[in-house]
């Protein structure tokens, strides 16, 4: 009997996550969090270098694409990701206390912006297949059809553009 208990704790857990999650809980909070944040197409938004912030961002980043700007969910797929990237680099490597998240579009792009206050520059390192860390920027380069960082008299911002055409 004690085998058969053991066996359901993983079913109920399972289910209780997939109760949890789902595209309208996700959407419901995306929306709070630009009521909470502020909406970063209007101006930076600061958040706590904390790497709870990482769900912030793609909150924040979902609702903005695909409601805001209205683009594909694959476009926003890949935009949460990145961001998501961005974000971590600047909560695990900076020592901030604060980051900043801008984003912008213009005529076929869009274009997503985390600042910090470190002038130490992200590193593009090879990537192995089964390194488990390091895959951060690596993605970014993959995914984006630009990205870079632009240094600042205190801190530096660090980019990725995505174009945003019919077919993508």
């Amino acid at each position: 009997m004690a085998g058969l208990e053991g066996m359901e704790q993983p079913r109920r857990h399972a289910s209780a996550t997939a109760a949890r999650w789902s595209p309208g809980v996700e959407d419901e909070r995306a929306l709070k969090a630009l009521e909470l944040f502020g909406n970063p197409t209007k101006a930076e938004v600061p958040l706590p270098s904390r790497p709870e912030s990482a769900a912030t961002a793609r909150r924040l980043t979902q609702v903005v694409v695909l409601r805001e700007w209205g683009l594909s969910p694959k476009i926003a797929e890949d935009a949460v990701l990145l961001v998501s990237e961005l974000v971590g680099n600047a909560v695990r490597h900076t020592g901030a206390r604060v980051f900043g998240l801008r984003m912008r579009s213009r005529r076929g792009w869009i274009r997503i912006e985390v600042r910090d206050p470190s002038r130490g520059l992200p590193c593009l390192m090879p990537v192995q297949e089964m390194d488990i860390s390091g895959r951060g920027l690596y993605l970014v380069d993959k995914l984006s059809d630009r990205w870079g960082v632009d240094l600042l008299p205190r801190g530096k911002t660090t980019w990725f553009e995505i174009r945003v055409t019919p077919d993508r």
